[in-house]
């Protein structure tokens, strides 16, 4: 059984192209894989491995300026849910596209799990989901409302839009492992907002923590890996990943005529034409080949 971290922490790196090198080096050694994310406002990201590997890159990941207080969220894997190990340098460990939010100087109010059903029952909460269509697509909070948008660089343009619905109402905020919401908290704050909350830890912890029979949460939980969703407990849902248009399938989905291993769903038919097919059909032919062999092909990742 393999260990999956789940973290991000917002500091500010003076030089974070520095810290690149010896982390992937480390990853590399302790066969721990994934993708991490490196900016000047700090590191985001998933890696998974041995339970003793990950815990040597988070003894390192804590040990650098600033991250002391870092946390992550552990689950786990029967088989390792990535190809390789990146690092990379970004811009923002989340982009969001708005240079004047900095969570470090302000957020809005965290809330426990534990905590978490009894505000978003409240009548004058708004409860708010931050993540893309797609994650939205496959599960959240029941009355939850969902933006519609593509990647989070549309929030805040959905926002500005529909800032007057939500007038003189307290504002809950959630997203898989609270790390938009640190950004779309700050944003809400810097625009007037005051009553603004975010669910701590995220969706992940909600999941952990809160038993289902108590749960306010429908559906499963999309993730950046090979495992592509999780339940209550953590535990490996039933969403498998279209490789054609990179979206969550369900298995109703994949029994759908339009459904082709590799190749099509029913969310990307109308859009692929047939050369699209032709070129997805010869790619899953090496996966399957790649597969026999008992290697992950990299065109498998996400």
């Amino acid at each position: 059984m393999l260990t999956v971290a789940a973290l991000y922490h917002f500091t500010r790196f003076s030089t974070p192209a520095a810290l690149r090198a010896p982390l992937l080096a480390l990853c590399e050694a302790e066969q721990v894989k994934g993708s991490l994310l490196i900016a000047a406002e700090g590191i985001n990201g998933t890696i998974a491995g041995p339970a003793a590997g990950i815990a040597r890159v988070l003894a390192h990941l804590r040990a650098l300026p600033g991250c002391a207080d870092l946390e992550w969220k552990e689950s786990s894997a029967e088989t390792m849910p990535f190809g390789r190990m990146k690092v990379k340098l970004k811009r923002e460990i989340v982009t969001m596209g708005q240079p004047q939010v900095d969570p470090l100087s302000a957020v809005g109010n965290y809330v426990d799990a534990a905590e978490w059903n009894e505000l978003i029952s409240a009548p004058d909460v708004v409860v708010i989901d931050t993540r893309n269509d797609y994650e939205v697509a496959i599960g959240t909070f029941q009355g939850a409302i969902d933006p519609g948008i593509r990647t989070f660089r549309d929030f805040p343009a959905w926002w500005e839009a529909n800032q007057a619905r939500f007038h003189n109402k307290r504002i809950a905020m959630f997203c898989t492992g609270g790390i938009r919401c640190e950004k779309s908290t700050n944003y809400l704050l810097g625009l007037g907002e005051q009553d603004v909350y975010h669910l701590k830890g995220g969706i992940l912890k909600y999941l952990e923590d809160v038993a289902e029979t108590d749960s306010q949460w429908n559906g499963e939980c999309f993730v950046f890996d090979q495992r592509v969703s999780l339940t209550h407990g953590l535990e490996r849902g039933t969403h498998q990943m279209c490789h054609a248009c990179r979206r969550p399938i369900s298995p109703d989905d994949m029994a759908a005529p339009t459904y082709e291993a590799g190749v099509s769903c029913p969310h990307c038919i109308d859009a692929l034409s047939d050369s699209d097919r032709m070129r997805f059909r010869e790619r899953q032919k090496q996966i399957a080949l790649a597969k026999r062999r008992g290697e992950l092909h990299l065109g498998a990742e996400r």
